[in-house]
Order: C-alpha cells, then sequence, then structure tokens
C-alpha cells in the first residue's frame, strides 16, 4: 500500500504543479488584440482545449485525492461493485481505479449498449 500511497502523491504533486503553471500563464497573459478575427478565434480555440485537459487534470486530482483516502481508510483495491480486490497490475496501471477488470469491462458494455 505504501508503494501505490507513494505513486499516487506523486501524481497528485504533479498535477498540482501543473494546474500553478496554467493559472499563473493565464493570469500573467496579456489580452492580446487581433486585429484579424482568424487569428483571435485561433487563440480562443486553443484556450478553450487548454481549459477542458485542465479540467480533466481537475477531475483526475479529486480521483487521486479519494484513492488516498480509501487507502486511509483500509478500502484501497477493493472492487466498489462486486466486493473484490482489485488485481495489483491493474492497479500499477491505473491507481484511482475503483473497479476489478471484470466489472469495469462489464459497465463499459453497458455504457456502450446505452449509446447505441
Amino acid at each position: 500500500m505504501q508503494q501505490f500511497r507513494k505513486t499516487l502523491n506523486k501524481m497528485l504533486k504533479e498535477l498540482l504543479n501543473e494546474a500553478g503553471k496554467t493559472v499563473s500563464g493565464m493570469s500573467r497573459s496579456e489580452e492580446e488584440n487581433f486585429p484579424d478575427p482568424t487569428d483571435r478565434a485561433s487563440l480562443e480555440t486553443d484556450r478553450n482545449f487548454l481549459l477542458r485537459v485542465k479540467d480533466r487534470e481537475r477531475r483526475l486530482i479529486n480521483k487521486v485525492n479519494e484513492a488516498i483516502k480509501r487507502i486511509d481508510d483500509g478500502k484501497y483495491g477493493i472492487c466498489e461493485r462486486c466486493g473484490e480486490g482489485i488485481s495489483e497490475k491493474r492497479l500499477e496501471a491505473r491507481p484511482v481505479t475503483t473497479f476489478c477488470i471484470d466489472c469495469k469491462t462489464e459497465e463499459e458494455a453497458l455504457e456502450k449498449q446505452r449509446r447505441s
């Protein structure tokens, strides 16, 4: 568990570091005055993309914090759906996971059916 805690803390540190850089970069950036509407649209598109990426990172930060809390509570590595243990390989690949591979596969199949 200590190795997973170390991995999660490292992920959290990196994500928070990147978030800090983005916030300081966006707040420092001068409002560009582009006479060409295409240039302005390109800048806005780039900013919107960056914000979507950062929103995904924000959600990952929440998942990392939740995983650390599960370690503290003794629930880390236990599938939320079936209550069985999550394989170590799966946890190494995706330390924030809450489902074993069988339950996750089943969930994804159900989501795919709902979209169809």
